[in-house]
């Protein structure tokens, strides 16, 4: 049995209350899709301008791979240039890739 006991009176201040002002879980970017769409546009017409036609294909994929990164950040059209111009490069890297595996079988083929 505990001698020492206290009786503890509590004591509780007045109630609090907060005001909350609830945030929307993601920025509005309609307003931005227009201006990304002819961002977007503009940069692939001049990339399919100089490009083969066999080129096409991975270039418009690079474009919307990157597309959909960008629009993954707060600032996609900042973002993206940089995007689609690495995605380019490793399109055409992968393409170039692709044409030495190709001439090389077709060279043991052959023998």
């Amino acid at each position: 049995m505990n001698i020492n006991k206290i009786n503890l009176r509590a004591a509780f201040a007045g109630e609090t209350r907060f005001e909350l002002q609830p945030h929307p879980p993601a920025p509005f970017r309609a307003l931005q899709e227009n201006e990304f769409e002819r961002l977007k546009t503009k940069l692939l017409a001049e990339e399919l301008a100089r490009a083969t036609p066999e080129q096409n294909a991975p270039l418009r994929r690079a474009a919307n791979e990157a597309a959909a990164l960008a629009w993954a950040t707060a600032v996609p059209l900042l973002v993206f240039p940089a995007l689609f111009e690495e995605k380019i490069t490793a399109a055409a890297r992968h393409a170039e890739r692709q044409a030495r595996i190709f001439n090389r079988s077709c060279d043991l083929a052959v023998v």
